[in-house]
């Protein structure tokens, strides 16, 4: 069996290979690397790295079985508002819904603030248009019926006007969807070849604003996002690359290629959500279950909180991309403009700043040597000694330590009348108090005390980092996994084939009677067919399939939800208490409160499916034991650290330490796609499978 991981970035693009041998055969290969990402077309970039590491396994291309990949493709396109021209029809008297939105502010003593669902609209107001119909809660019973002529002829319209995608929004469709599944019959006979969807078909749930804008991004993001997946899968096959492709979802789970290209939505966060979960498989290895992880790559910073062993989804009120409202199940992950490649500037004000505009991939820091001028991050770790010209991504691509040193000179250290040292120094103290700031906000503001955690640092950048962070944040203890540049892609090869499905249900539970509970059930059970039947499309066997059931609850009257579990098997007057008292458990946990005399009223269920898939393993390495192995020892040279002095550091090569080696600090540990500090007054432990925690000497 031989499975590749494929993670894009905003600078690179990483690889893992993993070849399991022959049954019985204990020997295991794991292969590893980096690309260049290519924005203009990030397929060429995955088939580029894909062809590298067969290269270096020794292998075919053509005897890859699987490829899962983690694309960043869908998010780029709403942070750059660069998308698809999206109709919309929907009921007649609300077509201002998505320009009303919530009548919030989003920063209501700001007067300068920017309404991003009014300025950068995903429908502009010229193509939503009304449609005579109306449906009546609480039960969807018609009231106008659907004026199908009105249809034809809004569908005449937008094909006219070269719509490239046109969604279906009308009232109370999550009680009754028939008049919007009759309106995309006539669109998808008028326009045959657009991106066309409706609300009950990507987020069947009540609340009219958040639906329907969830449906306009799934719209958005939709005709380019499929574009990329078929052109993804036509390049790799003319490449010999036959295998399956699945895709990493924001939920942590993986889909299928068709599944991810009619619902791309559950795409927004598939880059950042393979590094979590890479996360969580790492801390397991580390005998740690509560873990704080930060992906640094080269444009962006992306933190999240494993508590338990468990990764954290956001709460439906919190899951928004871009300002905007994303019904979509997403991990709990926060991202800022914070890498390598972040730029670091004197503004209008004077006043000192780094990013989060990035360099990017092109044309990267002023260190490449690829026309970049302005100081980045990476230029100031160059100029600081604590990255090597000569062993930057093994040797792979070359750095020129003069370009930086210039680059910080004359935009930075010049300007304010400071050393080239002391700038790059500063460099580094903004941004590392730029990411300290995001990791409190959540974990601290969150009620998670970082005391009680270890601090992950990974992505290329993270281990440069990790030990100053985890010192601000005054976390347990700081891990480097084994393979910090490339952790993301290997949390592709541990996830699980997931789906979910979901459907309003709006009832109180605990005056529940036999008709409410059959309702409930019968959601429930309609919902888990529909899970089984992707599932059978996937050809997954039915005892390999694990079904978890939600329902998302609130006190009666309140505005939002949170998610409990429900009780395997049907709903009962017996069993119903169980989903209230998960309510209640998860309310105190959030908020530090729980009125238990309350009432309390289910919103949504969800039906989460999954299959388990094979899982990466990694090899134990040997028993070392040793303290600051010379065998591993590569040379000295100088580096400075944060008190400002030049010291003599050594540099280790990590493949050649061992299992419970000990590297004294100051110290810096290098290999192909990372390299890790180890400050002065710090040890570094290396653990069985080659991850390394760093703690105070």
């Amino acid at each position: 069996m031989i499975r590749v991981g494929v993670d894009v970035g905003g600078t690179f693009t990483d690889i893992v290979l993993e070849r399991t041998r022959a049954q019985g055969d204990d020997n295991q290969q794991v292969v590893v690397t980096k690309v260049p990402s290519t924005p203009h077309d990030q397929s060429e970039g995955v088939t580029n790295g894909v062809l590298q590491v067969c290269r270096m396994a020794g292998i075919e291309p053509g005897d890859i079985d699987m490829l899962f990949h983690g694309t960043t493709v869908a998010t780029n396109m709403v942070i750059e508002r660069n998308g698809a021209e999206v109709g919309m029809l929907t009921t007649k008297g609300f077509r201002d819904i998505l320009h009303m939105a919530r009548h919030k502010r989003p920063h209501n003593f700001s007067l300068q603030f920017d309404v991003p669902w009014q300025s950068k609209p995903l429908v502009k107001r010229r193509n939503r248009l009304p449609i005579t119909e109306r449906l009546m809660p609480p039960t969807g019973e018609v009231d106008v019926p659907l004026d199908e002529a009105e249809v034809r002829e809004a569908a005449e319209l937008l094909k006219k006007r070269g719509v490239d995608a046109v969604i279906v929004g009308f009232l109370f469709s999550f009680l009754n969807d028939s008049h919007e599944k009759r309106a995309v019959e006539i669109l998808r006979d008028v326009m045959p070849d657009a991106f066309i969807c409706a609300s009950s078909e990507v987020v069947n749930v009540i609340r009219e604003y958040e639906r329907f804008s969830s449906t306009a991004m799934n719209a958005y993001i939709g005709p380019k996002t499929a574009l990329y997946l078929n052109r993804l899968e036509s390049r790799l096959r003319e490449n010999g690359i036959e295998c399956p492709v699945r895709i990493m979802q924001s939920n942590g789970g993986i889909s299928t290629v068709a599944q991810s290209a009619s619902l791309p939505i559950g795409l927004l966060l598939s880059g950042p959500a393979g590094g979590v979960i890479g996360g969580k498989w790492t801390g397991a290895h580390c005998d740690t279950g509560n873990v704080i992880t930060i992906d640094i790559g080269g444009t962006s910073a992306d933190i999240s909180v494993i508590q338990d062993g468990e990764l954290r989804i956001k709460n439906p009120r919190d899951t928004e991309v871009a300002s905007l409202p994303v019904l979509a199940p997403m991990i709990d992950i926060d991202a800022i403009g914070a890498g390598g490649g972040s730029i670091a500037y004197i503004d209008e004000g004077g006043a000192f700043r780094v990013g989060p505009r990035s360099a990017g991939a092109v044309p990267g820091p002023a260190c490449y040597g690829r026309g970049g001028t302005e100081p980045t991050v990476t230029d100031a770790q160059v100029v600081l000694g604590r990255l090597d010209p000569e062993r930057f991504l093994g040797g792979d691509l070359s750095i020129d330590k003069s370009l930086a040193e210039k680059a910080i000179k004359e935009h930075i250290a010049d300007p304010l009348g400071m050393s080239v040292t002391d700038a790059a120094l500063g460099i580094l103290k903004i941004i590392n108090n730029n990411m300290a700031l995001a990791i409190n906000a959540n974990s601290v503001a969150k009620g998670i005390d970082p005391r009680g955690f270890s601090l992950m640092g990974f992505g290329g950048a993270g281990p440069l980092h990790a030990v100053a962070l985890g010192e601000m944040i005054q976390a347990e203890a700081v891990i480097s996994p084994l393979q910090p540049g490339i952790t993301a892609a290997m949390g592709l090869l541990v996830t699980d084939l997931k789906y979910e499905y979901t459907r309003s249900v709006l009832q109180t539970l605990d005056n529940a009677d036999d008709a409410a509970l059959a309702k409930i059930n019968a959601i429930v059970d309609e919902l888990t067919a529909e899970a089984d039947a992707q599932l059978d499309a996937d050809g997954i066997p039915a005892e390999a399939r694990t079904y978890q059931r939600i329902m998302e609850c609130r006190y009666l009257g309140q505005g939002f939800e949170l998610r409990a579990e429900m009780p395997n098997g049907p709903l009962t007057h017996e069993n119903k208490h169980a989903v209230v008292d998960s309510f209640f458990n998860v309310h105190k946990e959030a908020y530090g409160h729980a009125f238990r005399d309350q009432i309390t009223e289910g919103v949504t269920l969800r039906v989460v499916a999954s299959a388990q898939v094979d899982q990466l393993r990694l090899p134990s390495l040997d028993h070392g034991g040793r303290e600051d192995p010379h065998s591993a020892l590569l040379y000295t040279s100088d580096t400075v650290f944060d008190d400002g002095h030049s010291t003599p550091t050594p540099r280790y090569d990590r493949e050649q330490l061992l299992a419970e080696d000990r590297v004294n600090g100051p110290a810096i540990i290098t290999q192909h796609n990372s390299t890790t500090i180890v400050p002065p007054g710090y040890v570094a432990t290396v653990l069985g499978h080659g991850d390394i925690r760093i703690s105070r000497a």
